[in-house]
């Protein structure tokens, strides 16, 4: 298999990578760095803001482009399986790029927690789904377990080819922008994909002098361990992309945050609705757990602890709508049934 579009074709030298790892790619990254005035001049203006919107991505998430490096990684060494704990976007993922390289996939998830638009998309490339009765924190506990016992093969973010890929989006926004932006807001869920970026400006700035971003990590208040300092043992949040208590990139998320002089904040479940809405007014439709990194941003700023007038801003996105539609579907009501008549359309049209 030839990869010739995908990030291993265009950021390969970047990366730490054993040479076994085997081309395979899906066209994954290349995701779009949205400017978005209107909504900085709804936040006070006099500063630039740019969506990096990661739902473009094949599977629809920022996952992709660390699962098509986990995965050809195993594929190298021969593994035949691949196996995660996921709250849905890794189990897509992993299933996809799986698919791709002729493996299995075994995807282990919290029974009832995980959007069906992502269960489907785990199922429809042929994963073994199995739900257990806990967490994804249970789940991933069980899945550390299979590893140590079956040959098969690791690939949540615990494995560190996973950050090599996702810190591929950080090399993106530099290549966009000429230089690293003032301030980078991102989501916080299991914390690899903050360390990752942190990984990739902190390469380029080494090797190109692009400077380093301030990162400002976002967390939902009900799964929000890394801003509390302790685990939280049952974790609930309407954004279930982060609905996690033990981060296994905790420790390395605060240690990025404090290197970068930033810091991780957590935000209502109303914050982040309210953040999906203004981005779905731009065009833009992610996920709610994708709109937690603008809920942050938009928090700090009224609150007076940021101020954004010269400087420019990245909001990371990382997962489309279609991944949980049904939050958008439950805040409205039925849709109107009418008439085939233009009478009966025409309040519609005048309002």
């Amino acid at each position: 298999m030839d990869a010739s579009c995908g990030i291993l074709a265009r950021y390969r030298d970047w990366m730490d990578l054993p040479p076994h790892t085997r081309d395979l790619d899906l066209c994954e990254g290349h995701t779009p760095l949205i400017p978005v005035p209107r909504l900085a001049r709804r936040l006070g203006g006099g500063f630039d803001l740019y969506v990096k919107y990661e739902g473009l991505n094949p599977t629809g998430s920022f996952k992709d482009r660390g699962l098509v490096v986990a995965v050809a990684e195993a594929w190298g060494r021969g593994a035949q399986a691949v196996i995660c704990a996921s709250t849905g976007n890794t189990a897509a993922s992993a299933a996809a790029y799986a698919a791709r390289a002729g493996l299995r996939a075994v995807v282990v998830v919290p029974q009832g927690k995980v959007a069906l638009g992502k269960l489907a998309g785990a199922l429809a490339y042929g994963a073994r789904v199995v739900q257990v009765r806990g967490s994804f924190d249970d789940a991933l506990a069980l899945v550390r377990e299979a590893v140590a016992r079956f040959p098969i093969a690791l690939v949540n973010s615990i494995n560190p080819y996973r950050l090599e890929g996702q810190k591929t989006a950080a090399f993106e926004i530099v290549d966009a922008l000429g230089r690293a932006p003032d301030w980078l807001a991102i989501p916080v869920g299991n914390a690899g994909n903050i360390t990752a970026y942190w990984m990739g400006f902190q390469q380029y700035h080494q090797a190109k002098g692009t400077g380093l971003p301030r990162l400002l990590g976002v967390q939902a208040e009900g799964a929000a361990p890394l801003v509390h300092g302790r685990e939280v043992a049952r974790p609930e949040t309407i954004a279930t992309a982060i609905r996690i208590g033990r981060p296994a990139r905790g420790k390395e998320a605060l240690q990025a945050v404090q290197a970068s002089r930033g810091r991780i904040i957590a935000v209502p479940d109303e914050a982040i609705l309210e953040a999906q809405a203004w981005l779905a007014q731009e065009g833009l439709w992610v996920e709610p757990a994708s709109a937690a990194g603008l809920a942050g941003l938009v928090a700090e700023i009224r609150r007076g602890r940021l101020d954004p007038r010269g400087k420019t801003i990245v909001v990371v996105c990382t997962g489309h709508g279609l991944k949980d539609p049904d939050i958008v579907l439950k805040r409205h009501e039925a849709l109107p049934l009418i008439e085939p008549d233009l009478d009966a359309l025409q309040p519609w049209l005048m309002t």
